[in-house]
Parts: C-alpha cells; structure tokens; sequence
C-alpha cells in the first residue's frame, strides 16, 4: 500500500515536459473523539463535550512544474513546533519535499481542542499522538490531487469587521498588571466606552487577501486562500472552527463550488489564515454597549462580510497559467525572557498562599501569572523561531510561529520588493505574542511576561528585519532565474 502511496504521489509530483501551474485542495478533519476535550484560549483550562463545527486542516497545494508550495491551515488556537515538525517528516518521507514547501499555521480559534499547554488548559496526550498522521494525510491527499490549474491573487477590504484591542489609558488614570505595577499605558481589552481609556492604541489591516485556484479541465473552483488580521470571534463553547471554518463554508458557496456539475471531481477548499492580529479583534470599544447576538450569529455576520471582500477582489483576478514559486526559511535564535531569581521566589511565595478554586484551578490573575514565571523559569535560555518567506509570481508571503502585530504586517507590505505582500501568523510552531518594542513599552496583556509573551524585548525588530531580509534574495533569485513574476 505505502508503495502505490509512493508511486501515485511520485507521478502527481513529477514535473511535466513544459512547466505549467498544478493546484490540488483536500480538507481534513482533525476533530477531537474523545470528551470532555480540553481547549486552549482562556486563562483558565476549560472542556468542550461536543462539536458544533468540525475542526480541519484545509490545504491548498501549488506545483510550477519545479517545486511544490502547500498551505495548510489547521483549525487550532496554537500548534506546537513539535507538531508541525512531525507532519513534515512525515510529509517529507513520502513526498521529498523540503520543509520551505509546507507552511503549516493555526487559525487561532478559540474553540478548538487544545494541541498544546497554555496558561491552565493542558491538551489530551493520546490527541496530540494522534495529529501529526491526521494532518499529513490531508496534504498528500492534496498533493494526489493535483491537476493543471490556473491561479490568481486580489486584495479586497473590510474595515467593519476590524479592531485595534489594546487603548490608551488617560494621563492620571491607571490599573494594574499581575505584578503589582501600575505603569502600563496601553490596555487590552478595555470594555465599551472605558472612561479611563482614550484612543486605539494603534492601526488596523484591513486587507482580505485572497489566492485562487481553478481547474484548467473545467473552470472549477479548486481551493481559495484567504488571509485577514482579525484574532477570532468566538462565542461558541462548543468545539468550533469559529469564523474561519464558517468563512471557508460560505466562499464555497458564493463560487458555486457544489455545482452538480463538478459532481465526482475533488471537493473545493475555502481556506482562513490568521494575518498579523495580535493586537486586533472584533468589538468595537468606542460603542458605548456591545451588541447583543446569540451564540454564533456574530461568527456568520463576520464571515459573510469578509466574503463579500473577497468576492469582490474575486473579480479582479487576473488568471495565470504559469507563475514561478520559489520559498525560503530561516531560524532565529532568540532569548527568553525569564524573571530573576527573586521574582521567581516571590512567584513561588504569591502561589503558596493564594488558595484554588473549586475546580482545582487559580482564577487570580495574580497567581496565574505566578504560575507562569515559574514555568518560565524551566524554559531555556533561548529559543529557535522559525522564519518563512514565499513568492508566487509577483505576490510574497511571510510566515511567523507569533501572534504578530498589526504594525509589523503592515511595515512588510510596505517593504516587500514584490508587488503585493501578505503574512501569515501563528504558522510552523508557537513562540507566544510578538509586539513591537514600543509596545512593550507601553505594557499591557499582550506585553506581560508568561508563556503566551516570552521573546526578548528586540525580537519583533531581529524578525522583521530578517524576513526584509530574506524577501530581498528571494527577488534576487527570481530576476536572476529569468522568470521574475507574472
């Protein structure tokens, strides 16, 4: 059986006589079997006893005719580095393609069973074994079914939907972070209309990034990549691929990818990923009350308006038979960011006398932060992070294993030596939230010293700088290659 695996995959991936674009889609589901499942995404650990929406891992799979480019996004709050690092070992011995080829990013949802520890929530160990093979068998499943396409990129926008999270806190006022201090002057989350806040305390990113494939054999829709800086919606206390999930369902929809026509053909993929959002979110903190909507409404309002952004950059596409690929990846070493010894003693002493809940967890901030430092003080001094850069005739993407701020995302657009850019979050691992220095200045949620913020103050500089970096010889192989764009 892994023969004919290997043989069917080996014709799928050989390149043709002429190169020529080959687009193949396939979504896996990677929901959880066992329950109540535990799911990442709050402070404390919480358990989801049923499904609303499944949770897949949707790939998009390109092939130029000399190397493969494959997005995979996988409905998660956060995946691990270990994960991704599995499925492209096993991706690899089945196919040879290199680990530039597979971009692997999380959604970010917050109703996903949970894949890796974050503050309280601990994931299933039998889950975690399980989803390295799941996952896999949906990208070779794509790579089998690859077919001569023809491809397209837009950008559409949808400023309604977007949200800077973090404010300003008014000169004289204040509140106070988990370690007792009360400098911060940006806060997360405020709540509607916060007499103590001013202003967003930064941009947004409007953009709805789409990348299209359709058969050449019949016009059908293949699978469509959509990239968007909004964190999640949320709202469903049952397993859920929250708006991304819901996003991919009705794109398909609006192309008529269920056309009887296409009966017996690959089923079309609608594909979310996570932009650079880690200072952004959904609710408008200038409306003096939140609207109240029942549970999901919210995640079909967002969905349906995005799509209609990226129907409408849909019709702009210019479709092209070839367009070059070519990838690159790096890894940065960088520091943790860890307390000293003192703080770490005062944490143990902050968690000694702060008692439980009743379910066995701390819902004092302060001790949950406690807690936090001194599983911080096990971590090692440094860290590896994983850096991608990609082009698609004219279009570049960067993807980072971070939460990535809204500002970082947009100096990359500003800078990309291609014609238009987009980058990826949360993609081939977790290394925690990635503000910009100014930000950690500036303090608050995102900035606060745990698991989920531990990089060194400078990495969001070192990171930038380095995918800059990278993107630049990626153009300069590509007009040294002679096939500089399409």
């Amino acid at each position: 059986m892994k023969l004919l695996l290997w043989l069917s995959l080996g014709l799928a991936l050989a390149a043709p006589a002429a190169a020529a674009m080959r687009a193949g889609a396939y979504a896996q589901d990677i929901s959880p079997t066992r329950f109540p499942a535990p799911v990442n995404g709050s402070m404390k650990g919480n358990f989801a006893g049923s499904i609303h929406d499944p949770m897949q891992a949707r790939v998009l799979a390109l092939h130029d005719g000399r190397r493969a480019l494959v997005f995979c996004v996988v409905d998660a709050c956060l995946m691990p580095r270990e994960i991704v690092q599995e499925v492209k070992r096993l991706v690899a011995a089945e196919t040879g393609l290199g680990p530039s080829e597979l971009l692997l990013s999380a959604t970010h949802t917050h109703s996903a069973a949970a894949m890796t520890p974050a503050f309280q929530s601990d994931p299933d160990p039998e889950y975690v074994r399980e989803l390295p093979p799941r996952i896999a068998r949906g990208i070779l499943q794509a790579l089998r079914n690859l077919e001569p396409a023809e491809i397209g990129w837009a950008f559409g926008s949808d400023p309604t939907q977007v949200f800077n999270r973090r404010w300003w806190v008014k000169a004289g006022a204040s509140y106070e972070n988990p370690f007792g201090g009360m400098a911060d002057r940006a806060w997360m989350n405020p709540g509607n209309a916060n007499p103590k806040t001013s202003v967003p305390a930064g941009p947004v990113d409007p953009d709805v990034a789409i990348l299209v494939a359709r058969s050449l054999a019949d016009g059908r829709p293949i699978g469509l990549l959509a990239n968007y800086s909004l964190h999640y919606v949320g709202g469903n206390p049952a397993i859920s691929a929250d708006y991304f999930g819901e996003f991919a369902r009705e794109i398909g929809a609006r192309l008529g990818a269920g056309d009887a026509r296409y009966a017996g053909k690959p089923a079309f993929v609608g594909l979310m990923s996570n932009g650079t959002s880690g200072n952004i979110n959904n609710v408008n903190f200038a409306q003096p009350v939140r609207p109240r909507r029942a549970p999901g409404e919210q995640i079909k309002l967002v969905a349906r308006s995005v799509a209609d952004a990226a129907m409408a950059a849909y019709e702009t596409i210019r479709w092209r038979k070839e367009a070059p690929l070519d990838t690159e990846e790096a890894e940065l070493t960088l520091a943790v960011r860890k307390g000293t010894a003192a703080e770490v003693e005062q944490a143990r002493r902050v968690l000694a006398a702060t008692p439980r809940d009743p379910d066995g967890q701390w819902g004092d901030r302060k001790a949950i932060y406690a807690r936090e430092t001194i599983q911080l003080a096990e971590y090692p001094d440094t860290v590896p992070v994983t850096l991608q850069v990609h082009r698609i005739g004219d279009l570049s993407v960067a993807a980072v294993p971070c939460e990535v701020f809204v500002e970082i995302g947009l100096r990359l657009k500003r800078q990309t030596p291609f014609t238009r850019h987009f980058t990826v979050s949360l993609a081939n691992g977790y290394n925690g939230y990635l503000p910009t220095a100014e930000h950690h200045a500036a303090g608050g949620y995102e900035t606060w010293r745990a698991r989920s913020s531990y990089l060194e103050v400078p990495a969001a500089e070192k990171i930038t700088a380095r995918l800059e970096e990278m993107l630049a010889a990626l153009h300069a192989r590509a007009g040294r290659s002679g096939r500089p764009g399409s």
